[in-house]
């Protein structure tokens, strides 16, 4: 579930990298910018943030660096917040001067999107959540052994480019502990109830011989069909970076979790716990949402998904016949061997004959499934132990490359088979693969709408894309569904631990207790997945709102267009416009409905 991720830190790439140019770039060509029409007027300024956002934040070359270890990491500095500050407040007054009356209607939804990105992103930088950019998974010291990845080393460019980030991440590293030192100092921390061995990972990372670094494995097979001297200045360099950059960042950073950073975070849990921590939290329950919810709203609703769930699953363990209690069904399900498999290949294989079977059904729930292809592939042993049970890579949409359902193949007897079906749904199709390509692909839409990342759009049709299962002849076996309701109950818990620590002052004992006792996951499980939200505050809200809007819906345009309803121009009514923010779904929507009761 990695496709859209984190709002921690430079996310003003995501609000506007692939911003609108498309059908509004060419538009007033030659005309005098005093002339210029209100849709010309905004395609410009569509360009301009197009263009800052692609700029990006890179630390500068230092003097004597050749040019082509340019591509350095992100500057995140104090000075950098404030410039970002400052150009985006000027790009929110330039479209607030724009009249949206006049627009397009689809540009007009363009601008009203980028209008809310700018101000949740300017939001963000208000509250300072740059003084806390790591948490219970996520961090540079986390992203830092995933690195090779993001490189095929086949050519010289790619070396000089990961050499680039090796040679800066001292840098990089001293800026984010000034930024940490900085949050000691106004009180927004990790609280310390979750950092007990946070300092581990990193220490893992230090090496005396870099030789001996998992860093070091590209420098160990440059290819034979570089130049001889390219090979040599490739390896000479990136063992010195290694070496006088990375260890000695690594180091550096260690040392101030040890002594500074781990004795002196807060000992609040919730962001309640932080300075406008009340404030900080209604935000960012907007942000990713995009409702307006208050958080006993959100704890309120997410019991009352609790109980209904519960419900259904207690109807699922009678119809397993089991006769014991629920707590007691899923401790069964956990222990015995007959729902797990002991080699990645069988796990692997059991995800993709679900994934192959819902392919063939696909027509009956859609009009319109995506060309390009998805496979099925082991997520890297490197991150498998700090990610869930699976995540999405797309696809290109001209063909170019595959999209990837990659699932966690990591601590096998956890991983049971009765979630297979739900797992492959979600991530592949009619998940992630088909409404994420089918955007990609859709010649209709901005490149704008095409590159949006609205997570409570995009993980509520995931979460939907599980329940359609049963309308196509899944979840026959009753521990099938089980898993089903295994995974639906454990995004509803989300919003009842979430709202809980950061609002209603919970203690992570009573949070991880709630989420074991509903969920059936072991305390382990249960500790990691309530750290998460402890801190990444919000972000677990978006699965459960954004699929309980799309069912919301559904149920409006079946009781208003009865025996016309047809399911299949219902989803395209979802996905014909991109990923929405849910109160403008609600609107397009809502329209499809009329017009088709209208007919």
């Amino acid at each position: 579930m990695r496709h859209m991720r984190s709002t921690r830190v430079s996310h003003l790439v995501v609000v506007v990298v692939s911003l609108v140019v498309g059908a509004h770039g060419a538009l007033g060509a030659g005309r005098p910018p005093q002339a210029a029409t209100q849709p010309e007027t905004f395609a410009r300024l569509s360009l301009e943030v197009s263009a800052y956002g692609a700029r990006g934040f890179t630390l500068p070359l230092p003097p004597g660096v050749p040019a082509r270890y340019s591509r350095r990491m992100e500057d995140v500095s104090e000075q950098r917040y404030q410039e970002e500050a400052a150009a985006l407040a000027g790009f929110a007054g330039r479209l607030a001067a724009i009249d949206r009356a006049v627009l397009p209607p689809e540009t007009r939804t363009d601008a009203e999107i980028l209008r809310r990105q700018l101000h949740d992103r300017l939001e963000e930088l208000r509250f300072r959540a740059f003084e806390i950019p790591i948490g219970s998974r996520e961090g540079f010291h986390f992203a830092l052994p995933a690195l090779p990845d993001r490189y095929g080393f086949d050519t010289i460019r790619n070396y000089d480019d990961y050499i680039a980030q090796l040679q800066s991440f001292g840098e990089h590293a001293a800026q984010r502990i000034i930024m940490l030192r900085a949050g000691l100092k106004s009180g927004r921390t990790l609280p310390r109830d979750v950092l007990a061995g946070y300092d581990e990972p990193v220490a893992a990372q230090i090496v005396n011989d870099v030789t001996q670094s998992p860093l070091y494995r590209p420098f160990a097979d440059v290819p034979d069909t570089f130049p001889a001297d390219d090979r040599e200045r490739i390896v000479r360099d990136g063992a010195a970076a290694l070496r006088d950059s990375v260890m000695p960042g690594l180091q550096a950073f260690l040392e101030f979790l040890r002594r500074e950073y781990m004795p002196g975070a807060r000992e609040t849990l919730g962001l309640s716990g932080l300075p406008d921590g009340a404030a900080f939290y209604q935000h960012r329950i907007q942000m990713h949402t995009t409702l307006d919810l208050s958080p006993e709203q959100v704890h309120e609703i997410g019991r009352r998904e609790v109980a209904r769930l519960r419900v259904e699953m207690e109807q699922v363990r009678a119809r397993a016949g089991f006769a014991g209690t629920l707590a007691e069904f899923m401790t069964f399900l956990q222990d015995d061997p007959r729902f797990t498999v002991d080699t990645e290949e069988r796990y692997l294989q059991a995800v993709a004959l679900a994934a192959k079977r819902m392919d063939g059904v696909l027509p009956e729930l859609f009009s319109l499934v995506p060309r390009a292809p998805y496979g099925i592939r082991p997520m890297p042993a490197r991150i498998a132990i700090r990610q869930s049970a699976g995540y999405y890579d797309s696809g290109a949409a001209d063909g170019t490359r595959a999209g990837w359902v990659n699932i966690n193949t990591s601590d096998l007897p956890a991983r049971p088979l009765y979630v297979v079906e739900a797992l492959a749904f979600h991530e592949g199709v009619p998940g992630h693969h088909l409404q994420i390509m089918r955007t990609r692909e859709n010649p209709g839409l901005s490149s704008f709408r095409k590159g949006l990342g609205i997570t409570v759009f995009t993980e509520g049709w995931g979460l939907y894309a599980e329940r359609l299962g049963r309308e196509v002849g899944f979840y026959q076996d009753p521990y099938s569904d089980f898993g089903r309701l295994t995974y639906e109950i454990w995004r509803a818990v989300r919003l009842v631990v979430d709202s809980g620590v950061h609002a209603l002052g919970w203690t992570r004992p009573q949070a991880i207790a709630y989420m074991a006792e509903n969920t059936g996951f072991k305390i382990g499980p249960s500790t990691a997945e309530t750290d998460r939200h402890i801190t990444e505050a919000g972000q677990g809200l978006a699965y459960t709102f954004g699929m309980l809007k799309i069912l919301e819906l559904r149920a409006t345009a079946e009781t208003r267009l009865g025996s016309r309803f047809d399911i299949k121009a219902f989803h395209e009514a979802i996905l014909k416009n991109g990923p929405l923010p849910l109160d403008i779904l609600e609107r397009e929507v809502t329209q499809w409905i009329e017009t088709t009761a209208g007919r």
